[in-house]
């Protein structure tokens, strides 16, 4: 049984007789941690087929965009919020290309994490006053579930400028600050060497490529002194010998995205290694412009197919523990503890009980009974 009261857990243990809601046979879990997401291109599903490099993706999605409204922007959003609940994510870190849309939306389904994405790959004005104006955008939903937080795009795309900027006003604000980083082979041979597909289409819209040719896109940026401690870098899939190095010690979170890992056929990732060297590993699903589902079951079971050295329980908790850890939340989001967000989902099971974290990680069908901040959201309700 547990209690809930304004939105927390207060108490939990055994059936003690008294008057509750019965979800009859269930496994009551913490609601999933969606650690990287674009919600802005759910209605890009199935429309870019895996392409042959990473660059061909990043051409046909800019096409893409342009096509898009705001309309058809908030109606993604809206999409990508049902998908969420319908397998069972409470909480997600969602980047948001256009936080004026905020505006127009109506209240999330679940608790979200907003990072205003930041570029200047084409002279775009980043200053701390454009940076406060998009802030209030974020400000004016202080009744939100969640919390704000700032990302520069990549470090091919925003310059180091903008990432100290970014890392200033996250130190200044207490805000998490998350960076697409180390994500292609294309990207390490632009700033490694000063050449490849990446480098030529980035050289051909205008971007300044004097900071590539000598090191690594992680050089590039820890040298520079543009990560703030506890930064979340999603992907950091191609990395050196001295990116190790250098990484080793340091307070940041990795986040994975199984999903669109294989989506763009990549190279194994060091996922244990991360672990054992001491970082907090996510998992995210990034977006449906280049995964099947916004499914966190899916991208564990993924992990679960490439690491079969990892426990059931080690793999639950890249979805829910370390996604609050990163976040900060330790013993507030991801688990069923006194004191935790109610953030719950139940998930049918009539098995035995040293089967349970077996049927968690296998499961794939829509979640019936999802709960938010002591407020149940079922499915039907986000259909």
């Amino acid at each position: 049984m547990v209690k809930i009261a304004e939105g927390r857990i207060v108490e939990f243990g055994a059936w003690d007789g008294t008057s509750a809601t019965d979800l009859g046979d269930v496994v009551l879990m913490p609601g999933l941690i969606n650690a990287h997401c674009h919600l802005d291109y759910s209605a890009m599903k199935g429309a870019i087929l895996p392409p042959s490099s990473f660059t061909q993706w990043v051409r046909r999605i800019n096409d893409l965009k342009r096509t898009l409204t705001d309309d058809d922007y908030l109606a993604s959003i809206a999409r990508g919020f049902r998908e969420l609940v319908t397998f069972g994510t409470t909480s997600v870190l969602n980047i948001e290309s256009f936080p004026e849309l905020m505006l127009a939306m109506p209240k999330p389904l679940v608790r979200t994490w907003w990072f205003y994405e930041m570029m200047d790959v084409r002279n775009r004005l980043h200053t701390e006053a454009v940076v406060a104006g998009a802030l209030s955008f974020f400000e004016k939903r202080k009744d939100w579930l969640g919390g704000f937080g700032l990302s520069p795009h990549s470090p091919y795309t925003a310059s180091l400028d903008l990432y100290k900027l970014a890392r200033f006003c996250c130190q200044k604000d207490d805000m998490p600050f998350m960076t697409h980083l180390a994500e292609t082979e294309e990207e390490g041979l632009m700033f490694r060497s000063g050449e490849g597909p990446l480098f030529e289409f980035l050289k051909g819209i205008g971007r300044d490529m004097s900071d590539t040719g000598e090191r690594s896109s992680v050089a590039h940026l820890m040298e520079g002194e543009a990560l703030p401690s506890r930064a979340i870098l999603t992907h950091m899939n191609d990395l050196t010998a001295k990116d190790w190095a250098q990484l080793s010690g340091q307070d940041y979170t990795i986040v994975h995205c199984p999903g669109c890992h294989d989506y763009f056929s990549r190279p194994p990732f060091p996922l244990e290694r991360f672990l054992n060297e001491g970082f907090r590993v996510c998992l995210g699903t990034d977006s449906l412009a280049s995964n099947l589902r916004l499914s966190m079951f899916r991208e564990m079971q993924i992990v679960s197919r490439h690491f079969p050295n990892l426990s059931e329980g080690q793999i639950l908790e890249l979805a829910t523990r370390n996604g609050a850890a990163a976040l900060g939340l330790e013993g507030q989001l991801g688990e069923i503890s006194c004191g935790a967000f109610a953030d719950l989902i139940a998930l049918p099971f009539t098995g035995s009980s040293d089967r349970t974290l077996s049927h968690v990680l296998a499961y794939e069908a829509r979640v019936p009974w999802v709960m938010v901040d002591g407020r149940v959201v079922s499915c039907d309700t986000a259909a």
